[in-house]
């Protein structure tokens, strides 16, 4: 168990207690809103996939990424970043007004996805009551860089803090459009098709799903997308209540749906590794004392070591 590979993560880290949360989902579908308001972006999702007829396919694909750069070997965790530099550099989407083509690995489109993952996973988390410090939130941004390496792009370009994302936000945000792409992605994520016996059960079990997402986006999306939504404290109060809910679900079942990520990591590492918020709530004075800001923000966009980040293959 002591020489077992940890990971790109860790059990110290904050991605690995907060990736344990079954709140993830919704933020997960969070993401998906989001990342279809950038027109370039989506384009190439809807121009190379027919995610209408293998949608959970896509869905289970994408957690399984996130399980494996999360839980996983580090190998793995590379193989995974590997296959999907792979898949991206034969891609091509066309803009049908301009006739451009243009590659989905575009450094700015892969950093898009990667900062609308990593917001969206931060605020339903934090607004459904899950315990991370401003510090421990900043962590966890910078912690992704990772990702973002993985994915092939250059970790000092992405942001490392809380705050450099919300001003990546303000930058991109004129930029972005609900398009004929992106409207086609909110119909599907609010009636997704299944078979005719499975209609009542998505009425009952993901359409809840899916408006708690819609909800929990900015308001400028919102605006963009045209539906308005409940005030934010009404939002954050139902995050709470669905959070709650979930929570109660015992881990060890949920760990159980496949493919089983963190019971594989916890089987290779030893049950300390277990995932739980009790262990942020713990280390918090640590990782919010004195000086811990200047230093994050001190050494600049890569947080005063560039030489941690590896170049993809």
């Amino acid at each position: 168990m002591v020489d077992a590979d940890p990971g790109l993560f860790g059990p110290e880290s904050v991605t690995w207690q907060m990736h344990g949360d079954p709140m993830m989902w919704i933020a997960g579908v969070r993401a998906l809103y989001l990342q279809a308001l950038h027109p370039r972006a989506v384009r190439g999702v809807v121009q190379n996939s027919d995610f209408r007829k293998d949608a959970w396919g896509r869905l289970m694909r994408t957690a399984g990424f996130v399980g494996t750069i999360t839980y996983g070997t580090t190998e793995a965790a590379e193989q995974a970043g590997a296959r999907v530099r792979r898949i991206h550099r034969l891609i091509k989407a066309t803009d049908p007004r301009t006739g451009e083509s243009y590659g989905v690995d575009e450094p700015e489109l892969l950093l898009w996805v990667h900062c609308a993952e990593v917001d969206s996973y931060l605020q339903v988390e934090r607004r459904s009551g899950f315990p991370l410090t401003a510090a421990q939130a900043d962590r966890y941004v910078d912690e992704h860089r990772h990702s973002a390496r993985l994915v092939g792009l250059d970790p000092v370009d992405v942001p490392a803090t809380t705050a450099q994302l919300a001003a990546y936000f303000e930058r991109v945000r004129p930029r972005l459009a609900a398009s004929a792409e992106a409207l086609d992605v909110d119909d599907f994520l609010r009636r997704p098709p299944v078979h005719p016996l499975l209609v009542p059960a998505r009425a009952l079990l993901w359409r809840p799903v899916a408006a708690l997402a819609y909800q929990s986006l900015p308001p400028y999306a919102h605006e963009l997308y045209g539906r308005p939504a409940a005030p934010a404290h009404t939002v954050d109060r139902r995050l709470r209540t669905a959070g709650a809910l979930l929570r109660r679900i015992p881990a060890r079942l949920r760990w159980r749906l496949p493919p089983g990520h963190i019971l594989n990591a916890m089987a290779r590492l030893g049950p300390g590794s277990r995932p739980t918020p009790y262990k942020l709530r713990s280390r918090a004075a640590i990782l919010d004392g004195p000086g811990r800001a200047q230093q994050q923000t001190a050494g600049g966009a890569d947080g005063g070591d560039s030489r941690r980040w590896r170049t993809p293959g």
